[in-house]
């Protein structure tokens, strides 16, 4: 098969098309991969954003979707034929290992999921039957944009006629921004640095942007609340810088941020305790605190019925062969979720 393969860390992805692709063993599902999503996670880790990779060369991706060509022993979740999400968050089934991939006669090492290959051998928990009615190009968001922006709404669950402030508009803050739409929520501020992306913000429900680019992001959110800072904060740039000031627009007593960013290693934030003490929450999210099980098909009920329009996030599609196009496209700023089209002929 043909994969995008990271053997350096700071340099491109190499693309190979000798890569062996081994059967599936105890709680692993062999799929056809048919789109892939580009997260800022692989942009960090590709970067070496995450420090020293002991694993390298490997492959890489863990939001896609596809169809199983084949299942290994203990595997009942899914079946061959079906088309399934591929996520990175734990779901139900076995957590088998990730496999080994031979190419040129070296080791291609890989974890419980990957994407940007032709073909993966993933683990079953990272599998989830797509519902009816979920085109492939728009399930790939389940595997890791829905259910981390749309997760961290729900985790919070803003009362109705509350603020929130969503600092970065990639795909987690877009399914964030339509998820505080769908509460009701009588403020939904949207900061970015990217017109485009905040264009897009106001068609899909924002009741104010703020172009970082031109705007103290913090001063306008209070600004916008009457002073006060907004309830909620949901930070999804990727930056310490952007944390800090998420943190920093919400209200005393009680205002509350969230954050599921990962900046790079080292990096680290920087609070003033006299606003923890005056009331102000902090906190980090796994994945939304989603369960793919059970919250795929709640997002995809919500699509159906076009309260969460997310075909509106596929933006840009891109080749395999253009991946480290895609990448430098993401990291620019110029696309705010890369789709990586590898089969379209799935569906």
């Amino acid at each position: 098969m043909k994969a995008a393969v990271l053997y350096e860390l700071g340099a491109p992805l190499k693309l190979r098309t000798d890569v062996e692709v081994p059967a599936p063993a105890r709680g692993q599902v062999l799929v056809r991969l048919a789109f892939s999503g580009v997260c800022r996670s692989q942009l960090l880790e590709v970067r070496g954003g995450r420090g020293p990779d002991p694993h390298l060369p490997h492959l890489l991706g863990h939001e896609g979707s596809g169809v199983v060509l084949a299942t290994g022993p203990g595997v009942t979740k899914v079946k061959t034929g079906d088309r399934v999400v591929l996520g990175w968050i734990k779901g139900a089934g076995l957590d088998a290992p990730g496999p080994r991939y031979r190419s040129g006669g070296e080791t291609i090492s890989a974890g419980a999921v990957t994407t940007f290959n032709e073909e993966a051998v993933v683990s079953e928990n990272r599998c989830v039957p797509i519902p009816a009615g979920v085109p492939m190009d728009v399930a790939v968001l389940f595997g890791c944009a829905v259910p981390t922006g749309a997760g961290i709404v729900a985790q919070i669950a803003p009362e109705r006629g509350t603020s929130v402030a969503i600092f970065g508009l990639g795909g987690v803050g877009m399914a964030a921004l339509m998820a505080c739409v769908l509460h009701d929520c009588a403020q939904v501020i949207a900061v970015d640095v990217a017109a485009d992306k905040l264009a897009l913000a106001t068609a899909l429900g924002a009741t104010a942007c703020i172009d970082a680019t031109k705007h103290d992001p913090v001063a306008e959110v209070r600004k916008l609340t009457g002073g006060k800072g907004a309830d909620y904060a949901i930070e999804a740039a990727g930056f310490a810088r952007t944390i800090e000031q998420a943190f920093a627009a919400v209200r005393e007593r009680g205002g509350r941020c969230v954050f599921a960013s990962h900046p790079r290693a080292g990096e680290r934030i920087s609070l003033d305790p006299h606003d923890l003490i005056s009331g102000k929450r902090i906190e980090g999210s796994w994945g939304g605190g989603s369960d793919p099980d059970r919250d795929i098909p709640r997002f995809a009920e919500l699509y159906r019925a076009k309260k969460l329009p997310l075909e509106k996030l596929i933006a840009r599609r891109y080749r395999l062969d253009d991946v480290n196009r895609a990448l430098d496209d993401l990291e620019a700023g110029r696309v705010g979720r890369p789709l990586i089209e590898i089969d379209a002929s799935l569906g």
